[in-house]
């Protein structure tokens, strides 16, 4: 599945794994791409973009995740946004429930990392959520939906990346750093989840949960309702691959493709169920 609509770069593609694989690789963060019409309506100029760019893309996490898929037992399907998040954020609420409204940082941005002005007061964020929201939710529900019935459950790993320190936006940015945060949800999370991911990350100086960033993406159709959808988003912070902000990244990634690896390996089929780390 690649949706392209007359964009360039498709807007999101479905990379399909092995048939049995209930693990969906989710990249959302990773692109820096904004189609040209959605540009007109940011108002900051160039170079402020492309530091707003360096600042808010979790640079490298889908060639992370390529590493993991190339290198894993049982490949996984992936599923990767190719559209900025400055474009709308698949990951944030659509209404009232996102906390980050209260800082332009909803399912459309209204202000930057920094927050200063992006676009301008009274922006109207229908056309966006219309245009690329939506078609987006839809086929990764979609996409869930199919695992489900191949496989009988899905595993979603949220790939994503974090700076070293934080940056005026984050609304929980006084907790602890860890080289790689693990975000979790009550319902979708189960234990065996968490600890395999920690046993596959453990070599990296430390493994925290739920901060700086908690929670983890499921789509709303299956949102505390399905327990065979369980879920954990992985944070990496730059400092283990990438110079920041928006530098390249250097061997940590491989290292860190190989760990994603050894997770997805811990949760690939053996008799339906998560194997404990």
């Amino acid at each position: 599945m690649t949706d392209t609509s007359s964009d360039t770069p498709p807007r999101f593609r479905l990379l399909p794994g092995a048939p049995d694989s209930p693990v969906l690789l989710h990249v959302p963060h990773s692109s820096r791409a904004v189609p040209p019409d959605v540009r007109d309506g940011i108002l900051l100029d160039d170079g402020e973009l492309d530091r707003e760019l360096d600042h808010i893309t979790d640079s490298h996490t889908a060639e992370i995740a390529a590493v993991a898929t190339a290198a894993a037992g049982t490949t996984p399907w992936r599923f990767v946004n190719g559209l900025s998040r400055l474009v709308v954020d698949p990951e944030r609420f659509p209404d009232e429930r996102e906390e980050m409204l209260s800082v332009g940082m909803g399912a459309v941005y209204t202000r930057t990392t920094h927050r200063a002005e992006l676009r301008p007061a009274g922006f109207d964020p229908a056309p966006l959520l219309d245009r690329y929201f939506a078609p987006y939710a839809r086929a990764m529900t979609e996409a869930v939906a199919e695992r489900l019935a191949v496989a009988g459950r899905v595993v979603i790993v949220d790939v994503h990346s974090y700076p070293t320190g934080p940056l005026p936006y984050e609304l929980h940015g006084d907790g602890p750093r860890p080289p790689v945060c693990l975000g979790t949800d009550a319902f979708h999370t189960p234990p065996a989840l968490l600890d395999a991911a920690r046993e596959a990350f453990g070599g990296f100086g430390g493994v925290g949960t739920d901060s700086p960033f908690a929670g983890t993406y499921v789509p709303l159709a299956h949102y505390g309702r399905d327990p065979r959808v369980s879920a954990l988003m992985v944070e990496i912070r730059r400092d283990l691959y990438m110079s920041e902000p928006g530098g390249p990244a250097g061997p940590g990634a491989e290292a860190l493709g190989m760990a994603l690896a050894a997770l997805v390996d811990a949760v690939a089929p053996t008799g339906g169920r998560v194997r404990s780390a």
